[in-house]
C-alpha cells in the first residue's frame, strides 16, 4: 500500500523550467506560464525521463553550458575540486543546477548562492556568524560558497560511493530523506528532475572538457 500511495504521488508529474534573465534555472511540476517548457516527463510507473520538448531542452542545457558567469567562477571550481578530489565537471553541473550561476540566489527555503547552501549546513562545516557578519551574509561569498558545496558533496561521495544519484539526491533533499526511503532517490518531483538534470549536464560538461582537451592536442600538433 505504501509503494502505490508513493507510485501515485509522483506519477505523470511532468517537469517545466526555464533560463530566467538573471540567468537562474526555474523549475516547476506545471506550467505557471508560457516561459515554461516541457523538460521532463513522468509515466504511468512514477519516473522522470528527459522527454518533453527536445528543443526547450536543448536551449536551457546551451545556456546553462556557456553561461557567462562560468568563466569568472571556473578558478574557483578548479580549486575546490583539486581540494576536495571532487571531479570538476560535477561541481559545474550541480551548480549550473542549483543556482544558475546566479552568487545572489536565494531558495524559498533558504538556500544561499552559487551552490545553494543551507546556513545550517554552513555551519556544520564550522561557519558561524558572528556580530559583523551573520552566516547568510557570509554565504554570498563565491569562495567560501563554493569551498562548502564541494566539501559537502565530497562527504556525500564517500557516504554513497558509486551511486550519484543518491549523492545528489541527499544534496537536494538532505541525506535524512534518502534514509528515510531505503537509501533510494526520494519519491520527491523536485528532486527526481534535480537529479536527472545534474546527470545529465556532468555527462555534457564531462564532454565539454574532453572536446577542449582534443581541442589543445589538435593545435599543438598543427603548430609542430
Amino acid at each position: 500500500a505504501l509503494m502505490l500511495g508513493l507510485a501515485r504521488a509522483v506519477s505523470h508529474a511532468d517537469i517545466y523550467g526555464y533560463i530566467d534573465e538573471q540567468g537562474v534555472a526555474r523549475f516547476s511540476t506545471e506550467k505557471l506560464d508560457d516561459r515554461y517548457q516541457l523538460l521532463s516527463k513522468g509515466n504511468r510507473f512514477g519516473m522522470l525521463t528527459l522527454g518533453g520538448d527536445g528543443s526547450a531542452r536543448s536551449a536551457l542545457k546551451e545556456r546553462l553550458l556557456a553561461h557567462p558567469n562560468l568563466k569568472r567562477y571556473e578558478p574557483l571550481l578548479k580549486a575546490a575540486s583539486v581540494e576536495f578530489a571532487v571531479e570538476l565537471a560535477l561541481l559545474k553541473a550541480v551548480m549550473a543546477v542549483e543556482s544558475g550561476f546566479d552568487p545572489d540566489a536565494v531558495s524559498p527555503k533558504g538556500a544561499i548562492g552559487l551552490m545553494q547552501i543551507m546556513p545550517g549546513t554552513a555551519e556544520r562545516y564550522g561557519l558561524s556568524g558572528d556580530g559583523k557578519r551573520p552566516v547568510e551574509e557570509k554565504l554570498r561569498d563565491p569562495k567560501l560558497n563554493i569551498r562548502i558545496g564541494t566539501r559537502y558533496l565530497a562527504d556525500l561521495l564517500k557516504l554513497y560511493p558509486r551511486q550519484l544519484p543518491l549523492v545528489l539526491a541527499s544534496y537536494n533533499a538532505g541525506e535524512g530523506a534518502v534514509q528515510q526511503y531505503g537509501n533510494t532517490v526520494p519519491p520527491y518531483d523536485e528532486t527526481r528532475a534535480y537529479v536527472d538534470w545534474v546527470q545529465a549536464l556532468h555527462q555534457a560538461f564531462r564532454a565539454q572538457a574532453l572536446m577542449a582537451a582534443r581541442g589543445v592536442k589538435v593545435e599543438r600538433a598543427t603548430g609542430r
